[in-house]
């Protein structure tokens, strides 16, 4: 079990490949190189932007502030979520001048097995790319007489350089990434527990990811049992396996583990759970992990 009190987590410089400036509260970081590696922050910007695109893997992201426009796939307010599959293009991505962006993202490995590089990796490789050529606007450009496609996807860039081949990205699951209004989902109480009720809002692939919200009446007890769970407090105060918890305290629970939460406030959580990827095997390397310095 890993307990994180997120306002203890210092801002990082986020990713370089995209255009504008992000400042990321890394709360939570897999294992890099294995089939089931995630990351889990907190993205502030005051002015992002990146071009239509697709990933490999996955992501959930909990708007936090502001508005963030993704063209045609649709607009996440402040409270709604979003679910991005695999192979699934999205954006372009834009915000209203001036206006800062919050969001919690959860990126993580797909069911075709690609895998989730890391943002350690991706920032390394983002930085040895810059010695071959340039990031505009969310894409690559080669410098003239370096070999390779003159422009492509930044991801994309990175994803193949790191891995000494093309990136073969598996058939959608998915028509188009889902946006959700938890506003319009109804809270069921959770059998067996004392003041607690959950918002189901969905589980998808085969691998069963999924996203949800919870909440504990104050001097409400809730038992929970991890298959690779995450849940992070977003109002309120209690404890956690006796300690405390508070706004952004994260909990993740390996498949087994046990965590009761009390709550002595009204207490609201976003719970996500990770894809059961066992048996799927991580996607072939030709070079060893590089990691790049915080």
């Amino acid at each position: 079990m890993q307990i994180v009190q997120g306002d203890e987590v210092k801002e990082t410089v986020g990713g370089t490949h995209r255009e504008g400036l992000s400042m990321r509260q890394r709360l939570l970081d897999g294992e890099v190189g294995t089939p089931d590696n995630y990351s889990l922050v907190i993205a502030r910007s005051p002015g992002r932007y990146s071009p239509r695109h697709r990933h490999n893997f996955e992501q959930f992201r909990f708007q936090i502030e502001g508005v963030a426009d993704y063209g045609r796939t649709g607009k996440l307010k402040p409270g709604m979520v979003g679910y991005f599959p695999e192979s699934v293009h999205y954006g372009p991505q834009t915000q209203a001048d001036g206006e800062m962006l919050t969001v919690m993202v959860l990126q993580f490995a797909g069911a075709s097995g690609n895998g989730y590089p890391g943002r350690s990796v991706t920032l390394a490789v983002a930085e040895e790319l810059k010695q071959l050529g340039h990031f505009k606007e969310g894409v690559f450009y080669r410098n003239e007489g370096v070999p390779g496609k003159k422009q492509m996807d930044g991801f994309q860039a990175i994803w193949e350089h790191y891995n000494k081949r093309p990136l073969v990205y598996s058939a959608p699951r998915y028509n188009a990434p889902i946006l959700m209004d938890p506003e319009n989902f109804d809270w069921i109480a959770v059998d067996g527990a004392s003041g607690a009720f959950e918002k189901q809002l969905g589980t998808f692939t085969e691998r069963c990811c999924g996203v949800s919200f919870v909440k504990i009446e104050a001097g409400g007890r809730l038992s929970v049992e991890g298959a690779r769970d995450i849940y992070v407090v977003l109002s309120g105060k209690g404890t956690v396996e006796g300690q405390a918890y508070r706004v952004h305290t994260t909990v993740m629970l390996e498949r087994g583990e046990r965590a009761q939460l009390t709550a002595s406030e009204p207490t609201e959580l976003i719970h996500m759970r990770l894809p059961d990827l066992r048996g799927v095997s991580a996607a072939r390397r030709d070079e060893p992990v590089r990691e790049a310095a915080e």
